[in-house]
């Protein structure tokens, strides 16, 4: 009976592994003959698991979805990966889960071996969580649009523009885009016929959702990079193309994404792209990342650094008079 359990243990984790699995498959990882298995899984069945059958060269099972949430088998760095991610989710960019997610951490808790709960313990206590100081999104607006999403739906919704315009969208929705501070909604704009991209901090969707929608093409260049690009880059005055002479990783380092987006080029150069309302700013932002760079576009940009340049050295003269230093 021991050995059964288990066999059934370990063939309900390998099943969580996978979106379908062979019959002989199973056989084989589990040691045992096709017909213990199809045994096995119709003890999973009268358990609960609901457990759905696949056709095929020797038939497959696939883990499906039941009315209640089964217990869940994880192996010991994905408990630890759950945890630590519970206990940060109360910090998040999303409002109304703390409580939630305070709940299935308890649960997870007391489940845990001793030898887990001791590494948990030791990243907690290192752990500080800054809480997030911008705009939060509501967990149900986020469902509702990804519901959205799924079935192929329009959405319709009001929405709150930078300046704080009303407006009424009705869109096809596409994808959720999170850059660090905020979730974005990539849409197609039915009335702008025209791709855009939504904070969903200043959405509120209108119930029930639109008729449903076939599916275009995606933008060549991917939704990553056009919702990047969209909101640090295209939706500012100036909008800078610099080569910088270090790779990107390094860059990336010290540029986030809320702030440009980094195109790899080789392993010592990149180009980024980043926007601002201000060349005084753009100018300053460049100079401090710490890499050596070329300016290819805008080309105001360049007399700026220059005149930038030029104040700082009056600047760096001024101060070396005062210490009766000679400039």
């Amino acid at each position: 009976m021991l050995e059964t359990s288990a066999r059934l243990l370990r063939l309900l984790s390998l099943m969580q592994t996978r979106h379908e699995w062979g019959g002989n498959e199973l056989a084989e990882h589990l040691d045992v003959t096709p017909r213990t298995v199809r045994r096995d899984v119709e003890k999973l069945r009268s358990l609960g698991y609901p457990i759905n059958s696949v056709g095929g060269v020797g038939g497959g099972y696939q883990l499906g979805s039941g009315a209640s949430l089964p217990p869940l088998l994880l192996d010991d760095e994905e408990a630890v990966a759950v945890v630590v991610a519970l206990r940060t989710a109360a910090a998040g960019t999303v409002t109304g889960i703390a409580e939630t997610s305070a709940r299935a951490l308890a649960k997870l808790y007391q489940m845990l071996p001793m030898r887990l709960r001791a590494r948990i313990n030791s990243i907690s206590s290192a752990m500080v969580a800054l809480p997030a100081l911008g705009s939060t999104v509501d967990a149900d607006t986020l469902t509702t649009i990804a519901s959205a999403i799924r079935s192929h739906e329009r959405l319709r919704f009001d929405y709150r523009g930078m300046q704080g315009t009303p407006s009424r969208r009705d869109v096809e929705p596409y994808r959720l885009v999170h850059n660090e501070r905020r979730w974005y909604l990539f849409a197609w704009d039915t009335d702008r016929e025209d791709w855009r991209t939504f904070r969903v901090d200043r959405i509120e969707p209108r119930i029930p959702n639109g008729p449903r929608f076939r599916p275009r093409q995606l933008p060549d260049e991917g939704v990553a990079q056009y919702v990047t690009l969209g909101v640090t880059t295209k939706r500012h005055r100036y909008q800078a193309v610099l080569t910088m002479h270090a790779g990107a990783r390094e860059v990336a380092d010290e540029v986030p994404a809320y702030l440009g987006l980094v195109e790899p080029v080789d392993e010592r150069t990149c180009v980024l792209r980043i926007g601002s309302e201000s060349l005084d700013q753009l100018a300053v932002w460049v100079a401090a990342f710490g890499f050596d760079f070329e300016v290819q576009e805008p080309p105001e940009l360049v007399d700026h650094l220059h005149t930038l340049t030029a104040r700082l050295q009056r600047a760096a003269d001024a101060g070396r008079v005062r210490s009766g230093d000679q400039p």
